[in-house]
């Protein structure tokens, strides 16, 4: 006699092949967002910093090369923990890329504002 499945989200009895593990696709799908849930929030939570961050410099720098404060850009929402790379220049310097917008901290809360070259 053959045993009776259950869909691990809905309960309903599983119907057709014999290694199938969900009673349909919604309930599939379900199960696969439940177990990314946390995962997907990070991961949307830190790519909107970065794309906030990088919008901020965008907007402050519209011409490639530029000075700033520190308090102009917290002012706008910038958030200076997050950033997708860092160059280190020969002399020293260390530059934050926010993809292709990046800042240099000088003195007295300055900061030069850059972009990548293609």
């Amino acid at each position: 006699m053959e045993e009776k499945r259950q869909c691990p989200v809905c309960g309903d009895t599983i119907r057709g092949r014999i290694d199938k593990k969900f009673c349909s696709d919604f309930c599939r799908n379900a199960f696969n967002n439940q177990q990314n849930n946390y995962t997907t929030n990070y991961i949307r939570h830190v790519n909107s910093i970065l794309r906030r961050n990088r919008r901020i410099l965008d907007e402050l720098n519209p011409h490639g090369k530029t000075k700033t404060t520190r308090s102009r850009l917290a002012e706008k929402g910038f958030d200076f923990k997050h950033f997708t790379s860092i160059y280190r220049t020969n002399t020293g310097n260390t530059y934050y890329f926010c993809y292709e917008q990046g800042y240099l901290p000088l003195e007295d809360n300055f900061y030069a504002l850059v972009k990548k070259r293609d």
